[in-house]
C-alpha cells in the first residue's frame, strides 16, 4: 500500500526470461499485487514467472494451482480484498493461450486490476528499462489528486536524449507531435513510454476491453482518456538502457499507428461536436481541412490546364491563397484546442 492506496503493477512479458526475474524481485515493498502477463513466450519466461509467484505465496494461501478462464488465460486463484492486504500470492501469473501483442498483454492486466479494485494500476515493462525507484514519482500525482493518469517522460532528461539513437529520437519527437494533435494533450512528450500509472476511476471510465493489440495502444489510450475528461501528468525520469531489443517492427508500426492516430483524432472531434456543435476547435479544424482540400483541387485544375496548353495565373494564385488560409485555420484550431485542454494536463 502506498499512502493509503492499493497498488497493482502490470508486467507484460514476451520472451523476457533474462530480465523479468530481476523486475519482479526489485519491485517496491509497497506494491500490493503484481500481474505478470506472459504473452505466450517461446522461451522460459512463464517458468520464471511461476517460480517467483510460488516464492511470493503467503503461508495461508490454499490456492496452489492455476485455472483456465474463458479467454484461454491461465491465472492464479487469488483476490485483493478491501483494505489492501494481500491474501495468496503477491504475484499473479497470467498466461495467454496465444500471442496477443503488447497492447493485448497490457489489456489483460488492466482488466484484471480493474476487476480486483486496486486504487492505482501501474504498467512496467519486463525488460528492465524502468527503474522501480521512480515508481513513487508516478504515483504521487494520482495520490495527491492532481491527475488521473501519469506517464514517464524520457525526453525531458537531457542525458536520456543524448543516449537515444538519432533515428529513435527523431521518431519519438515526430510521434509526440502527432499524438498531441490526436489526443488533445498538447504538453505531453514521449507518448510511447510504457512506465505509467492510472487511477481506478480513469480505468473504469474508458472501454479498456477494446484497447488495440499492438504497440499503438498508448496513443489510443490517451485519446480515450481525453474524451473521458481525465487529467494527465508527464513525469520526467531517465531511461534505463541495457541489452534489451525492441519488439517494434516499424514496417507495420508506422502505418498502424498513423491509422490509430487519425481515427482517434476524428473520434475526439466527434465527441466534442456532439457536446457542442459550435465548438471553435472543431469548426476551425473542419473548415481548415476543407480549404486545404480545395487548394489541392484548384492546383490540380491549374496543372491540367497548363498541360493542355491553356495556362492561367488565376488558378495558381487561388490555390496559394486557399493553401495559406487552410494552414492558418489549422493553426488557430490547434491553439484553441491546446487552450481548452490545458486544464487536463499537469507538469511534474
Amino acid at each position: 500500500m502506498y499512502r493509503r492506496h492499493t497498488i497493482g503493477v502490470i508486467v507484460p512479458a514476451y520472451n523476457e526470461e533474462g530480465h523479468i526475474g530481476d523486475v519482479l524481485a526489485t519491485m517496491p515493498d509497497f506494491v500490493d499485487r503484481i500481474y505478470a502477463v506472459d504473452d505466450r513466450s517461446t522461451d522460459d519466461t512463464w517458468r520464471v514467472i511461476q517460480e517467483y509467484a510460488a516464492a511470493s505465496r503467503q503461508p495461508d494461501d490454499e490456492s496452489t494451482g492455476t485455472e483456465t478462464v474463458d479467454d484461454g488465460d491461465e491465472r492464479l486463484r487469488t483476490s485483493l480484498p478491501d483494505g489492501g492486504s494481500v491474501v495468496g500470492s503477491k504475484i499473479v501469473p497470467i498466461r495467454h493461450a496465444e500471442n496477443k501483442g503488447a497492447g493485448g498483454a497490457l489489456r489483460t492486466g488492466y482488466v484484471r486490476a480493474r476487476d480486483d479494485g486496486v486504487d492505482i494500476a501501474v504498467t512496467m515493462d519486463a525488460d528492465g528499462q524502468m527503474d522501480p525507484d521512480q515508481l513513487p514519482s508516478l504515483l504521487d500525482p494520482i495520490v495527491e489528486g492532481d491527475a488521473d493518469y501519469a506517464k514517464g517522460n524520457r525526453l525531458a532528461d537531457q542525458l536520456s536524449r543524448r543516449e537515444m539513437p538519432p533515428f529513435r529520437l527523431f521518431g519519438n519527437w515526430l510521434l509526440t507531435q502527432l499524438t498531441k494533435i490526436a489526443s488533445g494533450y498538447w504538453r505531453l512528450q514521449d507518448p510511447q513510454n510504457g512506465y505509467t500509472a492510472i487511477s481506478h476511476k480513469a480505468l473504469s471510465a474508458i472501454d479498456i476491453e477494446s484497447l488495440p493489440d499492438d504497440h499503438d495502444y498508448p496513443n489510443d489510450l490517451l485519446v480515450r482518456l481525453n474524451i473521458a475528461g481525465m487529467r494527465t501528468a508527464d513525469v520526467s525520469m531517465p531511461a534505463v538502457y541495457d541489452d534489451e531489443e525492441s519488439t517494434i517492427r516499424y514496417r507495420t508500426f508506422v502505418p498502424l499507428t498513423s491509422v490509430t492516430l487519425l481515427r482517434g483524432f476524428l473520434r475526439r472531434m466527434w465527441a466534442q461536436f456532439t457536446t457542442d456543435r459550435r465548438h471553435p476547435a472543431v469548426l476551425c479544424y473542419t473548415t481548415g481541412i476543407a480549404v486545404l482540400l480545395s487548394s489541392i483541387a484548384i492546383a490540380t485544375v491549374s496543372a491540367v490546364n497548363a498541360v493542355s496548353g491553356e495556362p492561367s495565373v488565376r488558378e495558381p494564385i487561388a490555390a496559394l491563397f486557399a493553401f495559406l488560409a487552410g494552414v492558418g485555420l489549422l493553426v488557430v484550431a490547434m491553439h484553441v484546442d491546446a487552450r481548452d485542454n490545458a486544464r487536463l494536463e499537469v507538469r511534474r
